[in-house]
């Protein structure tokens, strides 16, 4: 005869489900849904190059750059966070790489080797010169704080396919700059699609150490099972005098997601049980490993995951642009390695990878505020490069194009707006009909603009 405890222990993990729709009165909030439409992708990884990777030194060469190295530019310079100077050849050499024949810089040897697989936008806009405001439109489509971001959006509209681990998962060893976590917040969404954020430091193989006090040392599952579902009735009780209490509910879901990942989150974030072939071929690097973490995820369900390079603005080279040979090789072998990894495990096409930084970089010399001529790039919002892979992308082709000399977005120029609106596309979305009401309004990810980028859908 099966006692209380014996089914508590046999069946806890869907326990979690069931007290959860009862205190709230509705079904799981992070339970798989269809999108509008038949989708290409499934998942999302979000390689965050917070910072801002110079176009000009990566994916969009730029030969009248060296022509005219040193001389004023003929377009004359646009207003941007800094003063600038002469144009500047870039350092690096382009090449031409796989069937396609696309050009990358020396910095990204790796990543041109998967480039046929990769799908170059060379005409991205977005609109302030000034990292918050744009890590904000990059990540939230908005350049304003209180807003959802895109893994919160994501998750609210598809769920996730592994009750047992959060829908929308963020690795970063430390935070950006400000807004930091704002990057990943749910806003004004219900709190249960906010990222988990997750700081992937170097050398911590040990999910024990990286995800502590998950587990409880002083009881086992059934025991915390009962604890919780004491609390949950003590909720319930709190939640029917305050009913659509965001916070509490959060608080709520919170706990129920934390007890579930016990039974799979040891196991997702350890990559000791990953071969010493694979762990090579990311690297060791913060960034490396969070790209390994992150095929993990996907391949376990979680629907979005956001990779950082780095904490702070690792990317931001106004002094000396020389510096992007220091940050690229973790970059290179971290997203060339994705890319062949679920490539090559055939889940490359259901997962979308998203490479971006917040903005370009000037094809001029930046002028310190001393007056000091130097090595480095300010920020340029008016035209850069974002990769997409996977998830219903045409590889090897690159999309638009900047000015000669790097400046503008002329050809075929796409608005952040429209990148985002192409990635829900993708995952079986009218961006438009994608929309939560809050404060007499209905919001959307793309706010009241984007357009679907058509030449690059498979």
């Amino acid at each position: 005869m099966l006692t209380r405890r014996d089914i508590l222990r046999s069946v806890a993990n869907g326990f979690g489900l069931v007290g959860l729709a009862q205190t709230l009165g509705a079904g799981a909030p992070l339970a798989s849904r269809q999108p509008h439409f038949a989708a290409k992708a499934k998942h999302v990884i979000f390689l965050y190059m917070n910072g801002g990777v110079s176009h000009v030194d990566s994916f969009d060469p730029k030969p009248m750059l060296a022509k005219y190295d040193g001389q004023p530019s003929p377009l004359g310079n646009p207003k941007t966070e800094r003063k600038t100077g002469n144009l500047m050849a870039s350092p690096f050499a382009f090449s031409r790489h796989g069937q396609s024949g696309l050009e990358v810089s020396e910095l990204f040897p790796r990543a041109a080797s998967v480039i046929d697989d990769v799908c170059v936008v060379r005409s991205v806009t977005t609109d302030i010169p000034n990292h918050p405001p744009a890590m904000l439109m990059l990540s939230n489509g908005r350049n304003v704080l209180g807003t959802p971001s895109l893994g919160s959006w994501v998750t609210y509209g598809l769920g996730t396919e592994n009750q047992n681990l959060p829908g929308f998962v963020v690795l970063c060893p430390g935070k950006p700059i400000a807004p930091g976590a704002e990057l990943w917040t749910s806003a004004f969404l219900p709190g249960v699609y906010q990222g988990t954020h997750i700081q992937n430091v170097k050398d911590t193989d040990d999910p024990a150490r990286l995800i502590p006090f998950l587990r409880n040392p002083r009881l086992d599952a059934a025991a915390q099972r009962e604890q919780l579902d004491l609390i949950s009735r003590l909720n319930a009780a709190h939640h029917e005098m305050r009913p659509g209490d965001a916070e509490l509910e959060a608080s709520i879901q919170s706990m129920e997601i934390a007890y579930r990942m016990q039974a799979e989150a040891m196991d997702a974030f350890d990559l000791r049980k990953e071969s010493l072939s694979i762990r090579e071929a990311y690297g060791s690097s913060d960034f490396g490993r969070g790209c390994l973490l992150a095929r993990r995820l996907v391949e376990r369900g979680v629907r979005c995951v956001q990779v950082f390079y780095g904490a702070g603005q690792p990317w931001d080279h106004h002094a000396d642009i020389m510096m992007h040979q220091k940050l690229a090789p973790a970059a290179d072998q971290g997203f060339a390695a994705l890319v062949g990894d679920l490539k090559q495990r055939g889940l490359l096409d259901e997962t979308l990878i998203f490479f971006a930084g917040e903005f370009g970089r000037t094809p001029t010399a930046e002028i310190s505020v001393r007056q000091f001529l130097q090595n480095g790039r300010d920020h340029n919002p008016y035209g850069f490069t974002v990769l997409l892979a996977g998830g219903g992308v045409k590889g090897g082709m690159a999309y638009g194009a900047t000015d000669d000399f790097g400046w503008h977005a002329v050809d075929r120029k796409v608005h952040v707006h429209d990148v985002h609106a192409t990635m829900l596309h993708l995952l079986g979305f009218d961006h438009t009909r994608l929309t939560y009401h809050y404060s007499g309004r209905d919001f959307r990810l793309t706010d009241v603009e984007g357009e679907v980028i058509q030449g690059i859908v498979a």
